[in-house]
């Protein structure tokens, strides 16, 4: 029974902290975080492609078909 009282207790304790402790970001704020992170992500994706072009025209100079 002591088990199934302390789960209720974490349960109240983490809806208290989300409901009424945590600052929720706005929509501004949401919209420029998640271009932020599209733009990286982009970046990111483009350089691993130009990394993967480089390699392999390297390797295609040292073993030719």
């Amino acid at each position: 029974m002591n088990i199934i009282k302390t789960f209720i207790n974490y349960c109240k304790a983490c809806y208290d902290e989300l409901a009424h402790k945590v600052t929720w970001p706005s929509r501004k704020e949401l919209t420029q975080s998640a271009v932020v992170v599209l733009s990286a992500s982009l970046i990111i994706a483009v350089v691993v492609w130009l990394m993967d072009v480089a390699f392999k025209a390297v390797m295609s100079s040292i073993y030719p078909n």
